[in-house]
């Protein structure tokens, strides 16, 4: 390996080495003075460069309670992504009323809100119609989460083996499973907002619809403040169980993603 020697004025020296490659590799400096900059170092605008460093970005998630969001230190962009709690599967039986799956929790951030899922219904009220997914305000892009699964008309004896409804999907996905036919299985519970799964019919049960999935909403935030205060929705509890049925899958609680760019 051939290498050229240029010693300091006063002391020290740089070395520049040439790897050991076949072929030529050439090395074009500017017709101008300047400084050549280490690795990682921001190459301004005026040098040419777009200002960004080498730096990694990094990524805070919360996934549940509030508290005080704190932006690191050189941090000059930060990209916030919401999603509410999902609503819980509606409850089977045929007496002793079951209950409604309950809404999920909204989900927050700055001026960001992403909306809980409504419940879904319980067999007895007509399961067959599932919960809403929840709205959103505040982002550059603001998503209605996915409505609960629905089930077939709950009036005539005929249906009462039928499939329960699945959870609605968030962004994130995480719907809940619905119970299975035959037997009232209990749905199965969302995750990352997703809504609880219902709860299948049996021998003298309808079944019962899912829980719709919270809303999404997402906001790339230049020069960002200081602190930023935030809550993340809990997801919605599933319905109670009435005579001979099962309970509702819970909600998926909400979530909060937030990505830190620096330059």
């Amino acid at each position: 390996m051939s290498s050229v020697v240029i010693s300091g004025d006063t002391s020290g020296a740089v070395t520049i080495s040439a790897p050991a490659v076949a072929g030529t590799t050439t090395l074009t400096l500017p017709a101008t003075s300047g400084t050549i900059l280490q690795s990682g170092t921001a190459v301004t605008v005026a040098q040419g460069g777009t200002g960004l460093t080498t730096v990694p970005h990094t990524v805070q998630v919360f996934t549940s309670g509030s508290g005080t969001y704190t932006t690191p230190a050189n941090c000059k962009a930060i990209w916030a992504r919401t999603v509410g709690g999902g609503g819980g599967g509606g409850g089977s039986g045929n007496a002793a009323t079951p209950t409604n799956g309950t809404a999920g929790g909204n989900t927050t951030f700055s001026t960001l809100t992403a909306n809980g899922g409504s419940g879904g219904p319980n067999s007895l009220t007509g399961g067959f119609v599932g919960g809403q997914g929840g709205g959103s305000t505040g982002g550059d892009i603001n998503i209605r989460g996915g409505g609960g699964h629905t089930t077939p008309g709950n009036t005539f004896a005929s249906v009462y083996q039928g499939y329960g409804g699945n959870g609605g999907d968030s962004l994130f996905g995480g719907g809940g499973l619905a119970g299975t036919n035959g037997a009232g299985a209990t749905g199965q519970a969302g995750v990352s907002g997703g809504g609880g799964g219902g709860v299948g019919g049996n021998t003298s049960t309808f079944a019962s619809a899912g829980g719709g999935a919270g809303g999404y909403c997402e906001k790339l935030i230049n020069s960002p403040a200081a602190t930023y205060s935030y809550a993340v929705g809990a997801g919605g509890a599933g319905g109670a169980s009435g005579t001979g049925g099962g309970t509702g899958g819970a909600g998926g609680t909400g979530l909060i993603i937030v990505t830190e760019y620096y330059v």
